[in-house]
């Protein structure tokens, strides 16, 4: 069955970095879509980045140029690399996974997640 465990959250100041990792564990699946989403009080859950399984990357337009996603295959792992953060930034942070998409590309717009991890708290402060 498949999980996903992430790690990598704390707290860093305004214009840090943080590097979030997510363990795809039991990935025996050919066609899939994996994405970062993150959610913050009052508001809700929003798509950050997304890879799939034909390599496609995409970004929501507000971390574009800061956020760099990756997926290595060998090690089934699934990174989120955040840079220049702002307290806008500050949220949980959900690994997603989807199986078996209707197309390839999947995007971070078209991606239905089938499975979550537990979340990862990210504060940007001042």
């Amino acid at each position: 069955q498949l999980q996903l465990v992430e790690s990598g959250g704390g707290s860093v100041q305004t214009g840090g970095s943080l590097r979030l990792s997510c363990a795809v564990i039991g990935n025996e699946f050919s066609h899939f879509c994996l994405a970062w989403f993150r959610q913050s009080p009052g508001k809700e859950r929003e798509g950050v980045a997304a890879v799939d399984s034909g390599a496609t990357i995409t970004y929501a337009e507000s971390v574009k140029g800061r956020f760099t996603i990756t997926y290595d295959k060998n090690k089934n792992t699934l990174d989120l690399q955040m840079t220049g953060l702002k307290s806008e930034d500050t949220a949980m942070y959900y690994c997603a996974y989807e199986k078996w998409p209707v197309r390839i590309p999947t995007t971070i717009a078209t991606i239905r997640p089938n499975h979550w991890g537990q979340g990862t708290q990210v504060t940007v402060s001042p």
